[in-house]
């Protein structure tokens, strides 16, 4: 039984490793396309950190390089991704790097993949400054609504980022109750419970400021989304769109990870409106109901008590 196992995972290995090439050598083939020059890998290593997709770092006669790759994420996801960033990278911002996208591929014959610039860890001076500068610098970057050019995805899950002028409604639908429906779908959901969601879309008006400006967000920053680099604080993994920017601050406080001095020079730059922090937690429930939907778990209960203290 035990040489069985052991059979199959060698067997797994096997055709992983042969999956891998085939895609280094498309890689190859879609630079050469794109650019007009040849692309030869000569080093390949993994790296760590990753929870969804698989990460190399290539030496190349071009340069260095980062490769995400994923058979087993939605068709799209690198493309939306590379989106993500190519917007956060327009930003009138000076502190932040954002990683230059190379190449991004749907999946196809193939597994999807997306081909950044490698960024060198490291620190430089003032780090943490710059990052709470480069975020309140960012946020300043606007928009006439609401959303984002598509639909992408906050880890493997769907974002609804259709434009819309009000963001009550916005957050209400195109995030709380578009995401109760895809929970509907995979997890266990009473009518009660639904009801109780139903009620906080409908509190929203008296819980939420309505002169909210719509303000350019990573959409997924936790303290594994940002890096500090040898050209200064960075910013990875986005699932941009344009929010109020109270959304991306609740996220950061969901798990920590980010410093007093990064707060400190944030607020500095771009100061707060007074009572942003009531509403931590009912920006912080899109997260919490994703991971719910995501990974099941306690993540329901926990949920339904946040928008319960809302209602």
């Amino acid at each position: 039984m035990h040489e069985n196992a052991g059979l199959l995972l060698f067997f797994i290995m096997l055709k992983f490793v042969a999956m891998e090439e085939q895609l280094l050598s498309q890689i190859s083939r879609d630079y050469a396309e794109k650019f007009g020059a040849e692309l030869q890998i000569s080093r390949k290593s993994a790296v760590g950190g990753g929870c969804i997709s698989h990460s190399l770092k290539l030496e190349t006669n071009q340069g260095s390089y980062f490769l995400k790759w994923n058979s087993s994420t939605p068709d799209d996801l690198f493309i939306r991704e590379a989106e993500s960033l190519q917007e956060l990278g327009e930003a009138d911002q000076s502190e932040l790097t954002i990683p230059k996208v190379i190449l991004a591929s749907e999946a196809n014959e193939l597994p999807g993949y997306l081909l950044l610039e490698n960024l060198e860890e490291g620190h430089t001076a003032a780090e943490d400054e710059r990052l709470g500068i480069g975020l309140a610098q960012l946020h300043q970057k606007t928009a006439a609504a609401f959303g984002f050019q598509q639909a992408n995805y906050c880890g493997a899950t769907l974002q609804n980022n259709r434009w819309n002028t009000d963001w009550i409604e916005f957050f209400g639908h195109q995030r709380i109750l578009f995401l109760i429906e895809k929970i509907e779908q995979v997890r266990s959901l009473s009518v009660a419970e639904k009801n109780t969601y139903l009620k906080l879309v409908e509190r929203l008006p008296v819980l939420i400021p309505s002169d909210s400006k719509p303000a350019l967000i990573h959409g997924d920053l936790w303290s594994g989304n940002y890096l500090y680099t040898t050209h200064g604080p960075a910013l990875i993994d986005p699932a941009a769109y344009y929010a109020d920017r109270e959304m991306e601050l609740s996220m950061m406080t969901m798990f920590g990870g980010f410093s007093t001095t990064t707060w400190k020079a944030y607020q500095n730059e771009y100061p707060l409106a007074p009572g942003w922090e009531e509403r931590v937690q009912l920006y912080q429930l899109y997260h919490i109901l994703n991971h719910y939907y995501l990974f099941g778990g306690s993540y329901g209960n926990q949920a339904l008590r946040v928008a319960q203290r809302y209602l």
